[in-house]
């Protein structure tokens, strides 16, 4: 397993400071397989949280209209499901949105975004991060027009 998740912090690491992580997986097999570094994250969010597991567990109830219980918390963070015989378990993806307003975490989407490449913003980030695009085709279109006046000076136009 790579070192590069105990060196990755969420809440000091900039967008650029992700980009340029190098990873150099030796084999591509079980690259993709998050679940230790989901449970870690759903850990520290719930530690991190001002709720306890069972608050957390009711205004996710509430936000999703269906019963979650601090009992599927615990499941979902527990590691020891295996080696006691108990099947493991996960947190259902479309639980995700839910646990991370609740806790007020975005480290479980970071988690799932980060080997697809995606990266999860706040909305004023995410905002700035669409101005900015917006910003570099207003300069790509401003540097096209600049070529196309200059060759049609250089062909004689006016």
């Amino acid at each position: 397993m790579s070192n590069c998740k105990r060196s990755f912090d969420n809440k000091q690491s900039s967008i650029f400071d992700l980009l340029s992580i190098k990873q150099t997986p030796a084999s591509d097999a079980g690259r993709f397989r998050i679940i230790e570094d989901l449970r870690e994250s759903l850990r520290t969010a719930i530690k991190n949280s001002p709720f306890s597991r069972h608050q957390i567990a009711g205004e996710m109830s509430h936000l999703l209209q269906e019963t979650v219980t601090k009992e599927q918390i615990d499941s979902w963070t527990r590691e020891s499901d295996e080696m006691n015989g108990r099947s493991s378990r996960h947190i259902p993806a479309e639980y995700l949105p839910a646990f991370c307003q609740v806790t007020g975490s975005r480290a479980p989407i970071e988690v799932m975004g980060r080997l697809c490449g995606a990266f999860v913003l706040p909305g004023p980030d995410a905002l700035r991060a669409e101005i900015q695009k917006i910003e570099e085709n207003i300069k790509a279109a401003h540097d096209q027009k600049r070529q196309r006046l200059a060759l049609l000076k250089a062909i004689g136009g006016k």
